[in-house]
């Protein structure tokens, strides 16, 4: 697998039991470390779930070695107000043009040049016209507008990292084409708010089908998100 992130690029490759990385040691214990989550005791979580609970524990298996990724507030705002009514293919492409246009290339894989995600600066530079050609549709306005109230520091990112939940909730929502799942995916995937549960047709056909219409992520608290993508995968795997 290659990733960019962050401004670098690393390759990983899984050798049974193994991760092996590119990089070295010391790149991957300031930088990659924290981007796969690697402080946080999965194990722990899976172990806790009510034995009773038969659908969780199958979901949480299933999705055993899932991490929440610590990864760039920015990339996340724009790929989530992109993903609004498009199928994952779609969103990749979308994503992967943007970089390919207009982010810093990183280097090169054995399949090609890779891209960093774009700043706000490029992305305003860039124009309407050049995004509608990236596939955003009537999202393009909604990525401009964050993109010029980031470019000229209205709307501070990294700033937002030092509010709580809600507050960092309520300040997502205030922008234009960010409603509760984009919000809520933000906060979950952009800064790390493991707590927060995005609710989409997947996860509403899960409450409704597999906990009576009971909601049963309030019970998991600050680690509720996690829980959720066990959830999501085994439900979309599965059913």
């Amino acid at each position: 697998y290659g990733i960019p992130a962050r401004g670098s690029y690393v390759e990983a490759e899984q050798r049974g039991e193994r991760l092996v990385f590119s990089c070295g040691e010391t790149e991957f214990e300031a930088l990659w470390a924290d981007y796969f989550d690697l402080s946080t005791d999965y194990e722990a979580i899976q172990a806790a779930i009510d034995p009773a609970d038969g659908y969780l524990r199958a979901a949480a298996r299933y999705g055993r070695g899932i991490r929440v990724l610590r990864q760039d507030e920015w990339e996340m705002l724009v790929s989530f107000i992109i993903s609004q009514r498009k199928s994952i293919p779609a969103i990749r492409r979308a994503v992967e043009l943007l970089s390919e246009r207009f982010g810093e290339r990183l280097g090169s894989d054995s399949e090609g040049p890779v891209y960093a995600f774009p700043t706000a600066e490029a992305l305003c530079c860039a124009g309407e016209q050049a995004l509608q050609e990236c596939g955003l549709g009537y999202r393009t306005r909604y990525v401009l507008h964050a993109a010029q109230q980031a470019a000229e520091g209205t709307l501070d990112l990294k700033k937002l990292a030092s509010l709580p939940d809600e507050a960092l909730f309520a300040r997502l929502m205030e922008l234009d084409g960010v409603g509760k799942k984009v919000a809520n995916c933000v906060c979950l995937f952009g800064y790390g708010r493991v707590g927060r549960v995005p609710v989409d047709v997947w996860i509403e056909r899960l409450i409704r089908d597999e906990f009576a219409g009971q909601d049963p992520f309030p019970q998991f608290g600050l680690e509720a998100g996690i829980v959720q993508q066990y959830l999501f995968f085994y439900k979309r795997s599965v059913g």
